[in-house]
Order: C-alpha cells, then structure tokens, then sequence
C-alpha cells in the first residue's frame, strides 16, 4: 500500500492511535515531512500539536556517527559508549555542539514564530515522522522527549524497515509503524506524493494547530500552553535541605507532598504526570526528594521507612507553615510505605498509593491511620496486589483498593497511569475539602 500524500498517511496514522484519545497527549512531529503527518494525527487525537526540533551531534571525521543529541530548552543526551570509542574530548564535543546549537535554535525561531513549546512533562507524547530510514533521528528526538519529562512515549510512522524497528523499543514505550517492510528501499517510494515540505507550509500548519487548541481549550482546566507556575524549593529536615517542586494554584484549596519510591525523586515523570493532573484539578503538589544526593548512595536509607516517615512528616509541617492548607499524600512504591508511617502520627487528610508497599509499613502503625486511604494496584503487578490486600485488612480508616485492569507494576500500558491519576485526583478532591470534624479524633500509639 502506498500512501496519497504525507496528509493522508496521517490520516491513517491517526486512525490506529485512536485508543490515546483522551489520555494527556501532545503529538509532535519531526521537520519537515514529519509535521503535515503529525498534523493529522494530533487533529484525529484532539491533541495539541508541536514541532520537535533536534539536531545530532555528530563525530567531527565521521559524522554520520551521533555522539549524542540536543533538543530546547537546553537539553542535552550524550552517548557516553561512543565518546568513549571514539576518544572525543570535551573540546571536541564543545566545537560540534556550539554549531548544531546555533543551527537549532534558528529553526526553533522560524518555525515556533514566537510560540512557546507546549510542556511535555508528565504527559503522553506521541512522536510522529513520515518515515524511518536508520532510525537515528528518530532515537534522538525520543530521548530529547524523555529529558523533557515525557510520561510515556509513543512513535508513530507510516512506514519503515524492519530492520529498525527493534532498536527503537529501547527508547520509546510503544512504536507504532503501519507498515514494516522487509525490502524497503526509500521512504518516498511509498507515498505517490513526497513532494519535499517547506518550511512556510510548515509553519502554517503549527500556526493552524496552535489556533485550533487555543480555541478548543475551556477556561478551566488551565490552557496547558500555559503551566502553572512552579518553583524549585528546600525543605528543612533532619538537619538536612531537601530538594523539591512546589505548584501552587491560585485557588488550591489543599496541597499534596509525594513520596517517591525507591531509585526514584522529585523529577520521576509518573509522579509529575499525577501531579499535573492534581494542579488542574485545583490542588497543590510538592515533589520532593527525601534522601540527600549522598544518602541515595547507601541502598540501606532507600528502605529506612522510619527515615522516610519522618522527612515526609517535616515536608508536612512546612507545608502548613508556608501554605495554611491541609495536606495530603501520595506514596508511590517504597514511598507509599513512608507515607502510610507517616499518616499514622500526623494530621493528614488523605492518602493515595500508586503500585505502592504498604507492608513495609509498621502493622501498628497501618492500624493508627485515620486519613482516608486509596490502593492502586495493577491486576497484573500479582504479589504487590498481595501485599496491599493484606496491608488493608490491617487499616481501620476508610480505605478502598483500587484495581487497575490489565496494568502492571508501573502502569506502562496505554491509558493506565491516566486512570490512576483520574482516580487520585477524585480521591483528593473527595476527601481534602473536609472540615476538620470529619476525621476521627487522632489516637496516639
């Protein structure tokens, strides 16, 4: 099958990426034939749509051998396996990557005509180009993606070798490709129409793209052009700084502290994902890191649950200081553990775990716990799902497992981390506006 035109291969494109609607997605195609696909599909998906430029950073004396790649805001990925090999020193990749640098950004100029990049973090982004031949642009723009903070990518193609396809699973999520063929040839030998795309056309399509969103958005949720506005801060504990994320909406009404779970902190893209489904939602998040750069070296504070609790409980002191709203928490793996500890002795008004280990939390500290609790597991992630059912039955709060169909332990699967957030954001939204009077009295141990 051949395609008519780049247009149409989007069509088709889009078509087979329909079960993303609805989940937070963002399409981005690659200049220039990338974008008239991607134009399609993000109209198919009802996605915002944006152009994602990279530039390869190439091996002075053999330059179609990438050392790494370079994307906005600054983001860098380097392949340090081919530095290595090749013996660049700095000099050397300083020199490359100045003039692909300047090359970028006169292309981000041109093409965005002032626009600003539509945020990628958290969200599903959805990759699009007209074609693979080696794949290598195509690697290169997927990492550049995952530095952005993509939750979760998808690469999609009309068409490509079958050769290529394999090295792409290790840098997306899911690789989406209409046809695979085994003699390929060229990528323009399968659309009647690869007339080369201009860079006017290319700017008219990202210009229609950005009027359709703007027109399409509802004045509440915020525009996701425009991310609420967030800070880096540090929290006092334990003698220590640590390091954290606060979003704070105008009329957020409640705040959430995560805890993250093991090898994990303050820029894990699922938590950020959830986050920005809170923020939306009208609630505060602070992401923050509960172990210091030097303490994450020693695997025994990953799973000190009592040195989690208690940073997480500081973090929730500060919180209160520095806000005057109630806090809640989300505890994500070993995290979920620290946060349950932490609820125990605390005045927290509810609590959320994502494929969390509740067992690791002191049994009589689970039966202390008065906050609200919800338990979100995937059918799929079987022994976490033990755990959690037989932490449950150790609770005396109102609690509720929350079973995710067909996910596993990191809710990779299409439109799952979408569902967990759905349903941490319903839970927050239940239980944080309560008076004061709605929880039972605080027991001590």
């Amino acid at each position: 099958m051949r395609f008519e035109d780049r247009r149409d291969a989007g069509r088709h494109l889009a078509r087979r990426l329909e079960h993303l609607r609805g989940e937070n997605v963002v399409v981005v195609g690659l200049p220039r034939g990338g974008v008239p696909v991607a134009y399609e599909v993000a109209r198919g998906l009802d996605a915002p749509l944006d152009v994602l430029v990279v530039r390869k950073l190439g091996v002075p004396w053999q330059p179609e051998l990438a050392f790494g790649a370079i994307g906005e805001q600054g983001v860098r990925v380097l392949n340090q396996d081919v530095i290595g090999e090749a013996r660049l020193d700095e000099a050397d990749q300083e020199t490359v990557e100045q003039a692909e640098r300047a090359e970028l950004e006169r292309r981000i100029r041109r093409y965005r005509a002032g626009r600003a990049p539509v945020p990628l973090t958290g969200r599903t982004v959805v990759v699009v180009d007209d074609g693979l031949a080696t794949g290598a642009t195509a690697q290169a723009a997927c990492r550049v993606v995952r530095n952005r903070g993509a939750a979760r990518i998808v690469l999609a193609v009309p068409v490509g070798p079958e050769r290529t396809l394999p090295t792409l699973h290790a840098v997306a999520d899911q690789v989406v490709c209409l046809q695979v063929r085994r003699h390929f040839g060229s990528v323009g030998a399968w659309y009647h129409d690869f007339t080369q795309t201009g860079d006017a056309e290319l700017t008219a399509l990202l210009a229609r793209a950005a009027d359709r969103t703007r027109a399409a958005a509802p004045s509440y949720p915020p525009d996701p052009e425009r991310p609420l506005p967030d800070r880096e801060v540090t929290v006092p504990a334990d003698r220590v700084r640590l390091a954290a994320r606060l979003v704070l909406p105008d009329t957020a009404q409640a705040v959430v502290a995560f805890a993250h779970g093991s090898g994990s902190g303050r820029h894990s893209p699922r938590n950020r994902y959830v986050a920005t489904t809170l923020n939306r939602a009208g609630l505060g998040t602070l992401l923050l890191d509960l172990l210091t750069e030097d303490e994450e070296h020693d695997p025994h504070n990953v799973f000190d649950i009592l040195l989690l609790a208690r940073r997480l409980r500081a973090a929730a002191d500060w919180l209160r200081r520095e806000t005057a709203l109630p806090v809640g928490y989300f505890g994500a793996s070993t995290g979920a553990g620290a946060a349950l500890e932490a609820a125990a002795d605390d005045d927290i008004r509810a609590v959320v775990s994502r494929g969390g280990r509740p067992d690791l939390a002191d049994p009589a500290a689970l039966a202390r716990v008065r906050a609200p609790t919800l338990l979100i597991v995937g059918s799929r992630d079987t022994r976490v799902l033990s755990l959690n059912r037989l932490a449950a039955d150790r609770m005396h709060c109102e609690h509720r497992l929350a079973v995710v169909p067909d996910a596993t332990h990191l809710f990779p699967e299409p439109g799952a981390l979408a569902t967990v957030a759905e349903l941490a954001r319903d839970w927050f939204t239940a239980h944080l506006a309560r008076p004061d009077s709605a929880l039972p009295p605080h027991r001590s141990a």
